[in-house]
C-alpha cells in the first residue's frame, strides 16, 4: 500500500474499523509522547494501545486524557507556553483516540484527529525550539499507517 499524501492516509483511515482507528491513533499519539512528561496521560496512553482493553478502562482512559487536554488549553492570542500547548495536543490526539462510541459522529476518524493533533504537537516544540529540524511527522504517519495495514 502506497501512502504519500492526507488524502491518501484520510482514506487509508476511513477504511478502518472503530477498534482499528483507536490503535492506529494511539500508535501517533505514541509518536509524540516523549514530548511530554505527564505519567496520568502516559497510562492512559497504554489502555488506548491494548486492543484488550474494556470498555470501563477505555471511558476512564478517555476522561483522564479529556481532562488533561481541558487543564493545558491556552486560549488563542495570549503568549503561549509552548511545551505545555504540546501537552495540550498530545492529551487532545489521547483524547481522541479513546472517544466514546456515544460520542462519535458519523464522520468521526479517530485515528485522522489523533492524526492531526500529534502534528500539531510537534509544530508547538519546534516553535518553541525555534529550529525547522523537526522529523516530519506526516511522513511518520504514512509509514505508521503502511506499517498498520501490512500486519492486519
Amino acid at each position: 500500500m502506497s501512502i504519500k499524501n492526507d488524502q491518501e492516509l484520510k482514506a487509508a483511515l476511513n477504511d478502518l474499523t472503530q477498534d482499528q482507528q483507536r490503535i492506529l491513533g494511539a500508535r501517533f499519539t505514541q509518536s509524540v509522547i516523549g514530548l511530554t512528561d505527564n505519567p496520568r496521560l502516559e497510562s492512559a496512553l497504554k489502555i488506548a494501545l491494548d486492543p484488550q482493553s474494556d470498555v470501563h478502562a477505555l471511558n476512564d482512559a478517555y476522561k483522564v486524557a479529556k481532562s488533561i487536554a481541558t487543564k493545558t488549553y491556552t486560549a488563542c492570542g495570549r503568549d503561549a507556553d509552548w511545551g505545555l500547548q504540546a501537552e495540550h495536543f498530545i492529551a487532545a490526539a489521547c483524547a481522541a483516540t479513546l472517544t466514546p462510541t456515544a460520542l462519535m459522529t458519523e464522520a468521526f476518524n479517530a485515528a485522522w484527529k489523533a492524526a492531526i493533533q500529534a502534528r500539531m504537537a510537534k509544530n508547538c516544540i519546534m516553535i518553541e525550539s525555534e529550529t525547522g529540524e523537526v522529523e516530519n511527522e506526516a511522513e511518520k504517519q504514512y509509514q505508521l499507517t503502511r506499517s498498520f495495514k501490512d500486519e492486519q
